[in-house]
Parts: structure tokens; sequence; C-alpha cells
């Protein structure tokens, strides 16, 4: 097989999601908890405008996501810990050489990383969890492909033509791959998702980076909205200590190249002005949208640069109708809109 991951923006088939179901991201109280499944429900509602959404759900919880859900919303019953399907479901991807189906087709394939709850963390929990991305590829009928590298797919972002977005503190993360060399992520980076060139961030965010948070993911640094293009996470004000570090990361970013031997062209998005959420610095970033067929759901923080940070997104997605849902509460939990979903590509037929 020869595994391509598409771009983002390329068409989709679905998105998957999966419905909030307990502990941390329901909270203790019935306030909290209908916080939670409305800020789910309104994602999955939005996104439904420009393409079909599939929910995973525990049998338990049918009755109560149909409450709230769109009723065009798909659901799939499976057991649950949490609910990030950017990081437990599978990374889709594409094998377009000939003869891959016999229908001239492109063959979807799912690379099924190790899951272990973001390095194994002790707040986490993840036996469920760690089966979803099986229960994925084998509802959305696509070829299962194994990894034996622990990853989720808020760890790396790509732009469809071999480059591939990763930082240190995660793939290189004691708690996921210890002893593994940059070499090796890549190769088997290569082999699952067709990446030859990879680009190494130093960190993430800093509340991200602390015990609550993934130790670094991308999608809240960096995202590639067109070939070349890439949209980064700045944060201006020199009281967050995300100051210092998103000039690290943009500095990084500008000295790097695609996967073709380019420089990028980079456009620096600005971090909300709300700083301190009342329990720690906030790693709020507009960063952490999903890109639909026609559609972007961006998030919004009721917050002042909202509408300069979504216009640039609609100018950066031309041609997207964008649709902002306020992420406050997703963050709340320890992600956004992109970590609450995962696309999977149409199978295009074959060039």
């Amino acid at each position: 097989m020869s595994w391509r991951m598409p771009a983002e923006t390329d068409p989709h088939e679905r998105l998957w999601m999966a419905w909030p179901s307990g502990g941390y991201t329901l909270g203790g109280t019935d306030q909290d908890a209908h916080e939670a499944r409305a800020a789910w429900a309104a994602v999955a509602r939005a996104a439904r405008r420009f393409e079909p959404v599939t929910m995973v759900v525990r049998p338990e919880d049918r009755g109560i996501a149909q409450a709230y859900l769109d009723p065009r919303v798909g659901l799939l019953e499976a057991p649950l810990d949490d609910a990030w399907m950017r990081d437990m479901g599978p990374s889709f991807v594409l094998d377009e050489s000939a003869g891959a189906r016999a229908d001239g087709t492109a063959r979807l394939g799912a690379v099924d990383w190790i899951f272990n709850g973001w390095g194994a963390q002790d707040w986490a929990s993840w036996e469920h969890d760690a089966q979803i991305a099986g229960t994925v590829t084998s509802a959305a009928g696509a070829a299962h492909v194994p990894s034996s590298l622990v990853n989720e797919g808020g760890g790396f972002q790509v732009d469809g033509l071999g480059t591939v977005l990763l930082t240190e503190t995660v793939q290189l993360d004691p708690g996921r791959n210890p002893g593994t060399t940059k070499a090796e992520v890549e190769a088997e980076l290569e082999r699952t998702i067709g990446a030859r060139h990879a680009v190494w961030l130093p960190r993430g965010l800093t509340r991200d980076s602390e015990r609550f948070g993934t130790r670094g993911h991308v999608d809240l640094v960096a995202a590639i909205p067109s070939p070349g293009t890439l949209l980064v996470h700045v944060q201006y004000n020199p009281e967050h200590p995300d100051h210092e570090v998103s000039g690290h990361i943009l500095e990084t970013l500008r000295a790097s190249r695609t996967a073709d031997g380019t420089p990028w062209d980079i456009i620096e998005v600005p971090a909300p002005a709300q700083l301190h959420d009342g329990e720690d610095w906030v790693d709020w970033s507009y960063l952490n949208h999903v890109a639909l067929n026609g559609g972007l759901v961006a998030c919004s923080f009721n917050d002042p640069h909202d509408e300069k940070a979504l216009r640039i997104l609609a100018d950066a997605y031309r041609g997207r109708h964008v649709t902002a849902v306020d992420a406050r509460v997703l963050f709340s939990r320890g992600g956004g809109i992109h970590c609450v979903t995962q696309q999977q590509p149409t199978a295009r037929p074959r060039a």
C-alpha cells in the first residue's frame, strides 16, 4: 500500500465525533453536564450544515444525546471514556495507486495509533477510547492500518503533499514513545500517512504543557489552510508566558520549509485578549478549528479579538463559510473544536 493523508481542506465523506459521557468532561454538577453536552452538540450542528456527521455514543447515553443533537447526526454506539475524537480516533488516509480499487477510486485506510491517555497521565482513562479507532475504522469500511507509535491526531498537522508538523514534546514524550528517535518517528509517519518531510516544533502552549494538558499538541499553534501557507498562533501580550513560547515557534516555522523546499507564507493569528480564566493562563486558540466541505467551524471566545481572528480565517479559507461556535466550555475541559472532530476524506476517482 502507498498511503497518503490528505489535507484537511480536501473533500470529506463525513465528520466523526464522540459524545461526552462522564468524568471531568461532564463535570461535577447537572449544569456542568448540560454545558458540555450543549457545546458538543453546537459543534455537531454547525458541522452538519456542510457534511454528514456521525457521533459515537455510549449505548446508555443514546437517549440524552438524541435530546441535544440535530436529528440528522448519525449515532454509532460504543463504550467510551472521553470525547476527544481527534486523539482517540483513527487518522484517515488514501491509497491512490493504480489498482488500489477495481472501481477506479482511491482506497480508504485508517491509521490506528496507540492511544494511552496523552502519555499515560494519571488523571486520564483510556481502556475504551483505545479501541475507538478500530470501531470507527470498521464502521467507515476502511482498511485497518495499525501503528506501533503512540500518537494522537491533534499532535500533528499535514499539508497533504508530504509535509507534517510535529512537536518534540508529543511524539518523543517518554510517556508515549520512550527511547524513540526522530528518525524512527519520521519513518513510521512516512509509512502510515505518506509524510516525507517533518517540521519539528520545540513544544506547545504553556497550559497545554501542564498537568492536565496534552504536553504540546500542534493543533493549538499552527494550521495549514492551503499548500505553502501556515496560520500561526501568536501571543502578543508579554504578560502571558505564551508570548515567549509563540515567538520561538514562529522563529522555528520561519526557518522551516515545505516538503518541496519552499518557505512558508506565514499568517500570524492573534491569541484572544483574555489571558487568564481564574485557574490558569488560557491556551485558547483560534487555530483549533475544523475545515469542512464549503465551510469552517471556528472557535470564538466572546473576546475582543474574535472579530479580527475570524476575518483572518475567512481570508485564509476563502470560499468557505465561517461559522463561529463559543469554545470556552470545550477549552475549560482541555480542548477545542479541532480536538472533538475527525474528518473522513472522500475516496475520489484516481487522476
